[in-house]
């Protein structure tokens, strides 16, 4: 299934705001920017990979592309998830596409910029290093996570 905006930004009002794919991962939920967003996927099996980091689950094959499938929980530092099956939010990185592997994914969230602030100090520090900033919504707190940093191992290996 292809994510495509419900929201044209004329004159409906969303105009002035921020669209965000919302996901789950250990009942947090977090959001990255819709247009970084390539496609949702159900479960699929993926292909280990020798000597990936941890936090790289493996490749599927995609249409034909092969994908590499991070566990976002792992690369948050998160505990293991019961053996359920997984959802995935295909995102694209310098030119490459990347499964990240979420517990489930939520709705496209239409919020406006002003409403967003910059990362707590109380923010977990492992979720500090990849996000961008965080949305108090109603009931709970959205953590905006950067998909560049989240991917960029090369910044990791420079360090």
């Amino acid at each position: 299934m292809s994510i495509e905006s419900n929201f044209n930004g004329s004159a409906d009002g969303f105009a002035d705001t921020q669209e965000y794919v919302t996901f789950k991962i250990a009942n947090q939920l977090f959001g990255i920017p819709v247009l970084k967003v390539q496609d949702i996927l159900s479960w699929h099996s993926i292909t280990p990979i020798p000597l990936a980091p941890p936090e790289i689950a493996g490749s599927l094959n995609l249409r034909g592309r092969i994908v590499t499938a991070m566990d976002v929980r792992r690369r948050l530092g998160l505990p293991p998830a019961n053996k359920g099956k997984s959802m995935s939010i295909v995102a694209e990185h310098d030119g490459e596409l990347y499964s990240l592997m979420v517990d489930t994914v939520g709705e496209v969230l239409a919020l406006k910029p002003n409403d967003f602030e910059r990362n707590p100090p109380t923010l977990d520090p492992t979720f500090r290093e990849y996000s961008s900033g965080i949305y108090r919504l109603d009931d709970q707190l959205l953590v905006v996570l950067d998909v560049n940093r989240l991917l960029d191992y090369g910044a990791e290996q420079a360090a």
